[in-house]
């Protein structure tokens, strides 16, 4: 039941506060669209913040688009990210119903092992990474990429999944497997479709993760066919050298944010709704 705060000055403040937050978060997205639309002149010889003056540059998108190459590492982007979603939302599901519904021996220390490589710095598996790829011949491709963004995902998932599984009602699986249903049919028919929520948020978290990660790609690509947007964009301006076009610069950066954030303004509830599913019982 939604609760409404009826003290004046408390509904004045809280307000107040939501209204700088929002023009805080507001402010920056607005000011990168604006300054996508100059060109150098207008950074140099006026304010930074200062409106842009006609005409508008919205050639500056284009100009990003095919100079700098950004629509081949805006879809390497989309397919490592949307990949390497899936397959970690597959192998959390999956691992995550196990852990939840089974009991076994060392299940337990499985899950804390998962658990426990949330604590560990991603830095420091970054050189044996290398040459685990290396070996396996997955250097400058999207598999490589891939699988190691989903197993990056994969203990996050399945910290969520567990609560949330464990929060369906156990006679919905038993009521299923009187009626003849499978173990894998319980999964697939029953309990996954149930997991929607849970699924939704680990799913849009894996892609706020994948789609801004920058390490990983330097490390694993050296291919400009394979760089993805946050490379690109670090590959855009070290060519710029010193001569940066300010412009382009901004509208590549908002190439890099809009996509994910209609996602969020799309998904909003249902992470926040994924979160706390698996809160209560």
């Amino acid at each position: 039941m939604n609760q409404q705060i009826n003290n004046p000055l408390l509904k004045f403040l809280s307000r107040s506060v939501l209204l700088i937050w929002s023009i805080s978060v507001l402010y920056p997205l607005l000011w990168t669209l604006l300054d996508a639309l100059k060109n150098n002149e207008q950074f140099f010889l006026n304010k930074p913040w200062a409106l842009p003056a006609a005409p508008l540059l919205w050639s500056n998108f284009s100009y990003v688009w095919s100079k700098y190459h950004f629509g081949t590492y805006f879809i390497n982007s989309i397919v490592v990210t949307l990949g390497g979603t899936l397959l970690s939302l597959l192998l959390a599901a999956t691992t995550a119903y196990i852990l939840a519904r089974y009991v076994f021996k060392g299940s337990s220390l499985l899950y804390v092992i998962y658990i426990a490589s949330m604590m560990v710095p991603f830095n420091l598996a970054l050189i044996p990474l290398f040459f685990l790829i290396n070996d396996l011949h997955l250097i400058n491709t999207w598999t490589g990429l891939i699988l190691v963004y989903a197993a990056s995902a994969l203990p996050f998932g399945i910290f969520v999944l567990v609560g949330f599984y464990k929060s369906l009602p156990k006679e919905l699986a038993e009521a299923a497997s009187i009626d003849g249903c499978s173990d894998f049919g319980i999964f697939f028919r029953i309990m996954l479709p149930l997991s929607q929520p849970g699924l939704i948020t680990v799913g849009i978290m894996t892609v706020l993760t994948t789609w801004n990660e920058y390490i990983v790609g330097t490390i694993l690509t050296n291919d400009p066919e394979k760089y993805t947007l946050p490379i690109g964009i670090a590959v855009m301006q070290a060519e710029m050298q010193y001569r940066t076009e300010w412009g382009p610069l901004f509208a590549a950066l908002l190439i890099t944010i809009v996509p994910v954030l209609i996602m969020y303004v799309f998904f909003q509830k249902q992470i926040a709704s994924g979160i706390t599913a698996g809160a209560v019982k």
